[in-house]
């Protein structure tokens, strides 16, 4: 079976929806079969891959609510090797339908089963601790944090470490913290530095080597519907990412 990782972090605004877009995009650039679920309502992660969330389609609501398999909810991307269950209309309606069943936090995960034909799952969580993300951390094998190199979302992360704690606890012990990625980096900026020191110095190896840096084409590439890859190969975002794939890949095998 393949590894399961949540993007999460409680905070919006910090790079979460294109750390997972270009960490699953780079993945199957190196050849790993991976699958994206957009698990949040906001699908940004869906028509950050070039399919309109508001078009009638198969989607991650279908499979919650156990109208479609997981077969059928899986689309094709412009990446090769790297298909995506998208957010659709019918999500919020799920997530309401889920909060009245029994076994509530494991609805995702008995509705992805054995997912054997990727060999990484990636979950793009929403910016929040509802049950969404509940359901993404309860299916997840590991939890990578992007976390924003400012003041504010340091605060944040003492939250989203405890989170982690309390699900590790009640509904999934084999959760791991992956990792903690500092993104929209400007090491310009004396706070940005400030808050890397203050972050290794707590978190020791957790936290990535790779920063992610502010970069106007990451900001770009959205609105055209594929990953920094094929947008802009050639910019600090597009290498940064490449090489968090390769950091990511490393600590798998090591």
């Amino acid at each position: 079976m393949g590894k399961i990782v949540c993007i999460a972090n409680q905070k919006g605004g910090v790079g979460k929806t294109t750390t997972a877009i270009n960490l699953a995009a780079g993945l199957a650039r190196l050849g790993r079969p991976v699958l994206l679920v957009d698990s949040d309502s906001q699908a940004n992660a869906t028509s950050g891959l070039g399919l309109d969330p508001t078009r009638p389609r198969n989607g991650l609501g279908d499979l919650l609510m156990g109208r479609a398999s997981l077969e059928q909810c899986l689309h094709p991307t412009s990446q090769r090797g790297l298909k995506i269950v998208p957010c659709d209309p019918g999500l919020v309606e799920a997530e309401v339908q889920m909060s009245r069943k029994e076994s509530r936090e494991g609805v995702l995960k008995r509705a992805l089963g054995v997912v054997d034909q990727f060999e990484f799952v990636i979950i793009d969580s929403p910016p929040s601790l509802g049950l969404l993300t509940l359901n993404a951390l309860v299916a997840a094998n590991q939890v990578l944090i992007p976390l924003q190199a400012e003041y504010y979302a340091l605060e944040g992360l003492g939250q989203m470490l405890n989170t982690i704690r309390l699900v590790r606890r009640n509904f999934n012990p084999d959760l791991l913290l992956e990792g903690l990625v500092l993104t929209m980096y400007d090491q310009r900026v004396k706070l940005a530095f400030q808050v890397a020191r203050d972050v290794r110095k707590h978190l020791g190896s957790v936290v990535y080597h790779t920063y992610i840096p502010r970069n106007v084409r990451l900001s770009e590439c959205p609105s055209h519907g594929v990953p920094i890859y094929d947008y802009d190969p050639a910019s600090k975002g597009a290498q940064s990412y490449l090489s968090l794939t390769r950091e990511y890949l490393g600590r798998q095998e090591d």
